[in-house]
């Protein structure tokens, strides 16, 4: 395959972990936003977004469930299909969903889809401490994992809500632990939801791999959002959220806004920010 694609008479090669560990070493913002369709995959991919989540939000925004908890694997192979066939530059992230990675075993089968059928280049399974060695599992066997903590919409019903994680000083100190264990056992990448700026800064100091934020504030080395919060298309957006569509902007110029914020270093700002 291709490692370059063209705009213009600029070369861009494709976002790589190499690529992404490379940006935090040189304190360049990584820049993710999901989409799950070729037409959303395209214009992230021409405006700069280095990485496309395929999450299992699509349960949400796009199959209209309360909740994560319904979507399939194959709900996901065939969302992520569809995007990878377009994205030419970012690096494209799917999401294992809901009990698709209860034994390491389960996870290995479910990502070697992910991979082979949809051709994602990396997978991401919420847990902390538990999912070492499913996180082990995968990467013994080549497959590039990011690893999310704090808020885990697929317990959601376990934590009761959608609530800030991390604000007790036991809790705060467990995470921090479960991030250094999951990069010792191979994650290339952290994704942290919905924890205080002040944790999440020390978390993203304490590890080398890359750390995204979806409401972590401004010290991580990335940041993502729903993309259809950023186009303001969600009844009621979280608060860490924030909308692009603002002064007449077409969706790819609302797409670059948030790509330039997120690189210039003026989102998140104080008001999407968790204490």
């Amino acid at each position: 395959m291709d490692q370059k694609a063209s705009s213009g008479a600029k070369t861009v090669k494709r976002r790589t972990v190499t690529t992404l560990r490379k940006m935090k070493q040189e304190q360049e913002k990584i820049v993710m936003l999901t989409a799950y369709d070729a037409s959303f995959g395209r214009v992230l991919d021409e405006q700069g977004v280095d990485v496309i989540l395929i999450g299992d939000s699509l349960g949400m925004v796009i199959q209209g469930h309360p909740t994560t908890i319904p979507v399939t694997v194959e709900d996901m192979i065939y969302h992520t299909r569809t995007v990878a066939a377009v994205a030419q530059t970012a690096l494209v992230l799917a999401d294992l969903p809901f009990m698709s990675y209860t034994s390491p075993e389960m996870a290995l089968r479910n990502s070697a889809r992910l991979m082979q059928e949809s051709h994602a280049h990396m997978v991401k399974l919420e847990g902390g401490a538990p999912q070492v060695a499913t996180v082990k599992q995968l990467t013994h066997h080549g497959v590039p994992v990011c690893a999310h903590l704090g808020l885990q919409p697929q317990s959601v019903h376990k934590l009761g809500g959608y609530r800030v994680q991390g604000r007790e000083a036991a809790v705060a100190q467990q995470m921090q632990a479960d991030a250094l264990a999951l990069q010792e056992a191979g994650a290339d990448m952290i994704l942290l939801e919905c924890v205080p700026e002040t944790l999440a800064a020390a978390i993203t100091q304490a590890v080398e791999v890359p750390v995204i934020g979806i409401g972590a504030g401004r010290a991580c080395d990335g940041q993502v959002l729903v993309l259809h919060d950023m186009l303001g298309i969600t009844p009621r957006a979280p608060r860490f959220s924030q909308s692009f569509m603002q002064e007449g902007r077409t969706i790819p110029q609302a797409i670059r806004a948030y790509v330039e914020a997120v690189k210039g270093g003026s989102f998140p700002a104080d008001a999407q920010c968790l204490v």
